[in-house]
């Protein structure tokens, strides 16, 4: 992991993640406007699978409930607080800094679009879009990437490649689970991955430059 002094983030991949957090953003609208106020599956979704049926059975529902419990309330404050409490324990401050605050920005901006897009499953009061359990996995995982993805030696194309590569483990598992439960359509699934990628990056970016700033205030004072 990088040094305590160093970005959380890294520096050298913000360019290319940058283009991917601004094509990400314009998915999460498109499909915004497209399924706003919808309580029904899109033709993609019934193309892909049933979507508001129990597609899993066997031990594989049981993974699937699994994920699906990270992402509750409950699940999601304890690997949160487990990733944060590793951190602290390698003195890695900053980092412990970014995971709540990467995990809080991209919660309220789920909870916020669910608002506004409206759409729903399984009745008027279930909204789906995006899918926050999608977003909220994808996010641990982007934090998790970025660092190594910004050591000395990585190229850019390998740093962006491993971050993009987290993000897609992380939120296929997350969405399939969501998805085969029926707790989502796949393009809320979808919905969630791209609100993680355009909203994880630039957060941890913020908090780096924040946390600078403030050691660099910090020091002068000692001066």
């Amino acid at each position: 992991m990088e040094p305590e002094a160093g970005p959380a983030a890294g520096t050298a991949n913000r360019a290319r993640l940058g283009a991917v957090a601004v094509v990400a953003a314009v998915v999460v609208v498109v499909l915004g406007v497209l399924f706003a106020g919808h309580g029904e599956p899109s033709t993609v979704d019934r193309w892909l699978v049933p979507p508001t049926a129990d597609s899993v059975r066997g031990p594989w529902r049981q993974v699937a409930l699994t994920l699906d419990f990270l992402g509750e309330p409950v699940g999601s404050v304890l690997l949160v607080a487990g990733c944060a409490a590793v951190c602290l324990l390698r003195r890695r401050r900053r980092a412990a800094v970014l995971v709540v605050t990467g995990v809080g920005v991209t919660v309220g901006a789920t909870t916020l679009l669910k608002q506004v897009v409206g759409r729903t499953i399984h009745g008027a009061g279930n909204l789906s879009y995006p899918s926050g359990h999608t977003a909220f996995l994808t996010t641990l995982a982007v934090l998790a990437a970025l660092p190594a993805a910004g050591r000395p030696g990585v190229g850019r194309t390998a740093g962006t490649s491993l971050v993009l590569a987290a993000a897609l483990t992380a939120g296929a598992a997350m969405g399939w689970a969501e998805v085969a439960l029926g707790a989502h359509y796949p393009t809320d699934a979808l919905g969630g991955w791209c609100t993680a990628l355009a909203v994880t990056p630039p957060t941890a970016w913020l908090v780096d430059r924040l946390a600078d700033r403030t050691a660099d205030a910090d020091g002068r004072r000692l001066r």
